[in-house]
């Protein structure tokens, strides 16, 4: 999931080598209207997938995530690249203010729109800014097409609380970009731990899946690898809890049913005569 400023393509070089190691890979369009609205569309787009999923945010994209994944089951890890990761109530204003380091506001160019139904304010980065700002570590000859192609992002979207945090209940990774200059590294930092995120810290500017594709793909594999692996200890569990739970039942132990599959193994354990 991208976020403001830029567009789905950020992802091409992480996407690449996904593709080549066999992961269906999705790169959908963040409207960056509103935080609920945005979270609401990528939730039903995430419902069309089948299968686990691993949700990556970059920057807005973080917190869009966040409210995403919230209550859908298939989401089994979350990934943030230089992002925001607020808590339920937090809006992303107050979040950006709570450290030092960040240079993207007096970056920033206010722009009116009005599309006819409604009208409000988008917020572009200046071009002569866009570079030192955004992602001072890429060749200038790309960043300034990145600066004319870049997305808007509604200026609401600062001041909206956000919704229910999925990171507190689906396991969680961080990549800190430590050069970061519109995000503040140590809100990064706070954010990762806060979470409790398996945290990876890179010398990278903002956009860290651009410069730092390796690592950031990497970090991708880590949180496939590592939750697909939870997910088979947890059915091999219950396989287990099951068979011995049948086991205990024919024992007289029926009532053992109402354990789960955990306490299963050691009722199970228990119940069996020592040899003699």
């Amino acid at each position: 999931m991208h976020g403001a400023f830029a567009d789905a393509s950020g992802w091409n070089e992480v996407a690449e080598r996904l593709i080549k190691d066999g992961y269906d890979v999705m790169a959908p369009a963040n409207p960056l209207r509103s935080l609920s609205g945005d979270s609401a569309y990528i939730a039903s787009v995430l419902k069309s997938i089948d299968g686990p999923i691993v949700l990556v945010g970059h920057s807005y994209g973080g917190a869009v995530i966040s409210g995403a994944a919230a209550g859908n089951p298939n989401v089994k890890a979350l990934v943030y690249v230089s992002a925001f990761m607020p808590d339920k109530g937090e809006t992303l204003g107050a979040l950006a203010a709570k450290f030092p380091g960040s240079e993207l506001q007096p970056a920033l160019n206010p722009v009116p729109y009005s599309d006819g139904t409604t009208s409000g304010t988008d917020l572009y980065i200046k071009p002569d800014r866009f570079h030192s700002v955004f992602a001072a570590d890429l060749p200038m000859s790309v960043t300034r097409l990145m600066a004319v192609g870049q997305r808007p992002i509604s200026g609401v979207t600062s001041e909206e609380k956000a919704g229910p945090a999925a990171w507190k209940t689906i396991p969680s990774w961080f990549v800190v970009a430590k050069n970061d200059k519109a995000i503040a590294p140590d809100l990064e930092r706070f954010e990762a731990r806060r979470a409790g995120s398996h945290t990876v810290e890179v010398d990278s500017s903002h956009v860290a899946m651009m410069s730092r594709p390796d690592v950031v793909t990497q970090t991708i594999r880590e949180a496939a690898v590592t939750t697909a692996s939870d997910s088979a200890k947890a059915a091999a569990l219950a396989e287990s809890g099951a068979r011995r739970l049948a086991i205990a039942g024919a024992g007289g132990l029926a009532c053992a049913a109402v354990l789960t599959g955990t306490a299963l193994v050691v009722t199970g354990a228990r119940w069996r005569a020592p040899r003699r």
